[in-house]
Parts: structure tokens; C-alpha cells; sequence
């Protein structure tokens, strides 16, 4: 069964980016901090960074965040989704107009332009696709940024919310969650490491 995962690496107090973020400084001032579990050498950040982007038959992402991944300080060799743990998802881009132009010309992707239900809805149908090609049960990734995931969660379309706390208070930046749907969680897993605290909810 296809699933709906948002996962997301945020600060103790909140926040997905640091202060500034631009396409000159994709998680603002401080905010590499939040990803620094997924260049660690500890064999627990490893294997969460491994499987999750193993489950990925599809990733969905905003325009903003296409932006950056896209843009001239993007993703390289080194630097793409999963960073060579993975093969090669769909990508599913919420945005109002598709770009002119694309860099990263050697990833599928997908622009839907009728609104984050459909662009849901289009990425389970390709990892439903990927997982009946492979023989595996493969899952939908919200990546976000900040605002798509808040956002599918507010609509109810996240079945999983999986955060990788990092141990790091940015003060100010991009809210996770700024109010929204009340939403009650059951927590499936934590995982500490030295550089985060995974956590897993089942979203009910």
C-alpha cells in the first residue's frame, strides 16, 4: 500500500530553514545544520537516510523548493535526493506554471498546475507504478518545502510525518507549522544519533 510520508529535517525550535533564505542561501543563515545527519558517518543517520529514500517511488516538492534544487547552487553529483542511496523517483512539482527551462534535465519530472491534491494524486499513481515494476511497496515523499508539507497535512493527506530533529535553535527562519488543523499523532519510532532525533508519527 502506497503511503503518504512528509519528511523533513527541522530545529528545536521549529524551524526548516534559517533566517534569509534566497537562491543564494536555499536554507538560510545556520540552516545546514539541519542536514548535517545526512553527510554523518553514524551507521543509525546512514540506515534512516538509506531506507527512506529507498521507499521513494515518488517525491513531491513546492516551486520554491524546485527552485533552489534546480537552480545554479543546487543539486550536483553529490548533492541530489538520497545523494546516490537511491535510484531515480518521480518528481512532482506544486507550482502555478511549469518553468521555461530545467537544469536538471536528468530527473523525471513532473509540473502540476491544479493544486497540491493533484499533484498527491499524481505522484501515488507513479509510485504505485514504480512499486508494480519492481516488485516493492513503494511511497509518496513530501520533501516540502515547509509550506507543502504544513499544507498536506492541514488537508489531511499525510499518512506519516517523519522529522529529523537537529540539535540546533535557529531563532527565526521558516515555520514548520505555523497553527493550522489539529491533528493527533502516534509516535511509531525514535532513533537519537549525535547530529539528530528521528522521529516517526503515524498521522491519524
Amino acid at each position: 500500500m502506497t503511503r503518504i510520508i512528509a519528511d523533513i529535517s527541522v530545529s528545536l525550535d521549529g524551524f526548516v530553514t534559517g533566517p534569509g533564505p534566497g537562491p543564494d542561501n536555499g536554507l538560510g543563515t545556520g540552516g545546514e545544520a539541519l542536514h548535517t545527519w545526512a553527510f554523518s558517518d553514524d551507521p543509525d543517520d546512514h540506515r534512516i537516510l538509506r531506507e527512506g529514500t529507498a521507499r521513494s517511488g515518488a517525491v513531491v516538492l513546492g516551486r520554491r523548493l524546485f527552485d533552489l534544487v534546480d537552480g545554479p547552487n543546487g543539486w550536483g553529483d553529490e548533492s541530489g535526493y538520497g545523494a546516490g542511496e537511491v535510484g531515480r523517483p518521480a518528481f512532482v512539482v506544486v507550482t502555478s506554471s511549469p518553468p521555461r527551462s530545467v537544469r536538471l534535465t536528468d530527473l523525471d519530472w513532473t509540473f502540476v498546475t491544479t493544486g497540491l491534491l493533484d499533484a498527491v494524486t499524481t505522484a501515488r499513481e507513479r509510485a504505485e507504478a514504480a512499486s508494480s515494476d519492481s516488485g516493492n511497496d513503494l511511497d509518496v515523499v513530501l520533501m516540502g518545502g515547509g509550506a507543502t508539507i504544513a499544507s498536506a497535512f492541514d488537508a489531511g493527506l499525510v499518512d506519516t510525518l517523519s522529522l529529523h530533529l537537529a540539535p540546533v535553535v535557529l531563532g527565526a527562519g521558516t515555520p514548520l507549522f505555523t497553527g493550522g488543523v489539529p491533528r493527533t499523532l502516534v509516535q511509531r519510532s525514535v532513533t537519537p544519533t549525535s547530529t539528530a532525533t528521528h522521529l516517526t508519527y503515524d498521522v491519524l
